[in-house]
């Protein structure tokens, strides 16, 4: 039966109570826990799918704790609130240097992941990365970092092929005459899905493709919105967050106009409350990106069984595929460990690149096989769509809970 905090100090105070003998040498004893810092946004704009990428990560903390922990003791999550770049800094700087944490995982944001992970590779700890998108993050020759969750790149070239090789056939037109937007916020991952989407468009053959960049922050989606309506935009490719999706869909239907179908990419389009809040009119928008919960167990095995264990813990279902993805990847990464046997630099980027789960393997509906640079390859985006007030898989065919649609409804 493995230690348990309980059982661990108990025998800490029968050895303090225990008569004095002559001292010897000692190897200092082994900490009673294994401690993880968790580095997400908890508070601020992008709070809400911090928290639901977090719930991933303790889920499959539950899971191995109950199967006897990690390198023999219980895992300890040390929570970090990062909600952008300096806190991010400050936050790894005091979860390594002061609460103890032997390994870094988060984080949902990407800008979060670009500081955190600096920080924690000068200090020679392991960064896990389950689902910040942008490419950039696995680009800069960090040793001790690894991302199991998919890439903006990935994710920004199924928005276009879905224009190009769904939508287009559906409405018998050709690429080259359909006008295309591609709309997002100017942060770190908004701007590497356009950078994807833009080079995708020049090679699908969008000829009439524009791109209009926003503040993060911004309040007025008016002035955008009559600009697509004078260009005669037919599909909007919309990579933004929670607030972004909100307030231009409010644009949308104050103007009266919308364009033949939205795309969105980033954690915004994933969000249940982002359609509960929309209603009718956000039906039939279309989402690339985290795995949903309403996908083929075929492709994502277990998947069934990880929203029944959530809705036991949190008592409420999954909010965004999110927490599924960050529950694969922490699966993934806690499995390496285990093999690399502790966190030595050399032996666990070997386990890292020994890592050879087939495509289809793992709840999150893809497998792992990482590169150099610590990115998993074997990440994939998906495409859902908003129908019934649920978001579900419509491609790849084979992970399909339903057939696309090609209108936006409500």
């Amino acid at each position: 039966m493995p230690a348990t905090r309980r059982t661990v100090l108990g025998a800490g105070l029968a050895a303090i109570a225990a008569p004095a003998m002559a001292a010897t040498p000692t190897a200092p004893s082994p900490p009673a826990t294994f401690g993880i810092g968790a580095l997400f946004p908890f508070s601020g704009p992008l709070s809400q799918l911090g928290d639901e990428s977090f719930r991933g990560l303790d889920l499959a903390v539950d899971e191995r704790n109950a199967a006897g922990g990690l390198l023999g003791r219980q895992i300890a999550l040390l929570r970090g609130d990062a909600a952008d770049q300096p806190q991010a800094t400050a936050e790894a700087k005091r979860l390594t240097e002061k609460s103890g944490a032997r390994t870094m995982f988060g984080s949902y944001a990407s800008a979060v992941s670009f500081a955190a992970s600096v920080v924690t590779e000068l200090a020679g700890v392991p960064f896990f990365e389950l689902d910040a998108l942008a490419d950039a993050i696995t680009e800069r020759g960090l040793k001790l970092l690894f991302r199991s969750g998919p890439l903006a790149s990935a994710t920004g070239v199924l928005a276009v092929d879905t224009v190009a090789d769904l939508l287009a056939p559906h409405w018998q037109s050709e690429p080259a005459k359909l006008s295309v937007a591609i709309l997002h916020e100017d942060g770190i991952a908004g701007t590497a899905l356009a950078n994807a989407q833009e080079t995708r468009c020049r090679e699908r053959g969008f000829v009439h493709a524009e791109r209009i960049a926003y503040g993060i922050g911004i309040l007025d989606f008016a002035p955008t919105v009559e600009r697509l309506r004078a260009n005669n935009v037919d599909v909007v490719l919309h990579a933004a967050q929670i607030n972004d999706v909100l307030l231009f869909h409010r644009a949308m239907q104050q103007a009266g106009w919308r364009p033949r179908m939205v795309i969105g990419a980033n954690g915004g389009y994933s969000l249940n409350d982002t359609a509960q809040m929309l209603g009718a009119a956000f039906q039939g928008v279309m989402s690339v990106g985290v795995t949903p919960y309403r996908v083929s167990d075929v492709v994502a095995p277990g998947v069934g069984e990880l929203a029944a264990a959530y809705q036991r813990k949190y008592g409420a279902p999954p909010r965004s595929g999110h927490s599924l993805v960050a529950f694969a990847g922490a699966r993934i990464f806690f499995d390496i460990i285990q093999r690399a046997g502790g966190l030595e630099r050399d032996k666990l980027r070997a386990a890292v690149l020994a890592t050879d789960i087939p495509p289809g393997a793992t709840v999150g509906g893809f497998g792992a096989k990482f590169d150099e640079r610590g990115q998993n390859m074997r990440a994939m985006p998906y495409l859902a769509q908003w129908q019934g007030g649920a978001l579900v898989t419509v491609a790849p065919m084979e992970a399909a809970m339903a057939q696309a649609v090609p209108v936006l409804g409500g």
